[in-house]
């Protein structure tokens, strides 16, 4: 799976309030931490800068 998408889809999945836990399961990560670096991505400001790279 090419890494950007991966990484769409790790974002979509915490925007969707889906449990960690699922989104590391569905990820593969062995570390729980590795999974939260996902998490910290879908803050205003960050939502922000997609919106203007995405017009």
């Amino acid at each position: 799976m090419p890494k950007g998408l991966r990484h769409a889809f790790g974002v979509g999945a915490f925007q969707a309030n889906v449990p960690p836990h699922l989104v590391q399961r569905w990820l593969g990560h062995a570390s729980l931490k590795t999974t939260a670096i996902y998490g910290d991505v879908i803050g205003p400001e960050e939502r922000a800068f997609a919106a203007r790279m995405w017009r």
